[in-house]
């Protein structure tokens, strides 16, 4: 299967909104260490692309170097030594125009905002993903690491790349994932190869629920002590469903992105479109609403705390992120009087 030039037209919504999940990601992960004065922290970036797309809307190396400028100072101050990562190849063409232009643009880049050189590295490299990500595998391992895997190809998505950033203690990472080719071409031995799982089971929900589904059976080839955490956020252009794949093992980076998720779609959290059909029809007020996802996990909180499944705080945290829930979402319903179990009004999720 032949990929595609992402780059030779205008990015299209889904990308921007992938884009902007990335870096508002960032905008978060980074003064987060930086605060706690790290002595180094990188961001690896595997698939860097160009930096702009053909008619100037930033890529994700340039989204990146804006949020480590808006932290500059904070860096300079705590003396954070900060290592831009940033991966460009394209297989079996002997000029590496693509690579060329990320250069380009990340150097003029940091030639504009020179203060950035005193406290940010960047790396790049042009080697293909098989072979640069094992090379820079021990980095991601020694000091706190941020990872994009935004993969355009089959052999990409291999498991294995999972399973290794799953021993990273102090790694979270986005991986886009084209989950539409599961569904079209998940028999095919292409796939199977690279990525051993149940297609039957994923495709036994309808198909808007494709990404969710590949992520429930990349959680199954997980550890069983495993301190991973996966959530989707599933993207939809036309007929097409891709998505995000967040991954960390610290409860507050988990809390972090799902923050994110929930201000983007307020009313499922994990989609760019209505993926439970949540939104208010009239029409079946007429038979009774049906609840939605925020009031499905309400309910099973208020049961859980009811029936002392959920006895503090931290469980009642716990239940949120693991419902891919943020905290507001159990407060709301705790701070209810109508709403509150007796004795619940202990719990302050916030």
């Amino acid at each position: 299967m032949p990929s595609k030039d992402l780059h030779s037209e205008p990015f299209g919504s889904e990308t921007i909104a992938k884009l902007e999940i990335f870096e508002d990601y960032a905008e978060a992960w980074i003064p987060t260490f930086v605060m706690q004065g790290k002595r180094k922290i990188g961001i690896f970036d595997f698939f860097a692309g160009t930096g702009y797309d053909k008619v100037g809307v930033p890529g994700s190396p340039i989204r990146t170097l804006d949020k480590l400028k808006q932290q500059i100072g904070n860096i300079i101050q705590k003396r954070v030594k900060v290592i831009l990562y940033l991966n460009e190849y394209e297989p079996n063409k002997s000029k590496q125009h693509k690579f060329a232009l990320l250069k380009e643009s990340c150097n003029e880049y940091l030639n504009k905002f020179k203060e950035l050189r005193q406290a940010v590295e960047v790396k790049f490299y042009n080697e293909d993903f098989s072979e640069v990500f094992p090379k820079l595998l021990n980095c991601i391992k020694l000091y706190p690491s941020l990872v994009y895997l935004d993969q355009n190809g089959i052999k990409f998505l291999s498991e294995k790349y999972f399973l290794e950033l799953e021993k990273c203690n102090q790694t979270d990472f986005l991986y886009f994932v084209s989950s539409s080719y599961f569904w079209r071409f998940g028999k095919h031995e292409a796939f199977s190869t690279h990525f051993d799982i149940d297609i039957e089971e994923a495709k036994k929900d309808p198909y808007k629920f494709i990404h969710k589904n590949i992520l429930k059976e990349l959680r199954n080839r997980l550890s069983k002590d495993t301190r991973l955490k996966l959530y989707p956020y599933s993207l939809k252009k036309g007929t097409n469903i891709h998505g995000i794949i967040f991954g960390a093992s610290h409860p507050l980076a988990v809390d972090k992105f799902l923050k994110i998720a929930w201000k983007r779609n307020d009313i499922n959290g994990e989609a760019n479109f209505d993926i439970y059909g949540d939104t208010p029809n009239p029409q079946l007020s007429l038979f009774g609403e049906k609840l939605n996802k925020v009031q499905l996990f309400q309910k099973g909180v208020k049961e859980k705390v009811m029936n002392r499944e959920i006895k503090n705080n931290a469980e009642l945290f716990d239940f949120a992120q693991e419902n891919g829930h943020i905290g507001i979402h159990a407060a709301d319903c705790l701070k209810s009087g109508r709403n509150c179990p007796k004795g619940a009004s202990k719990y302050r999720v916030k």
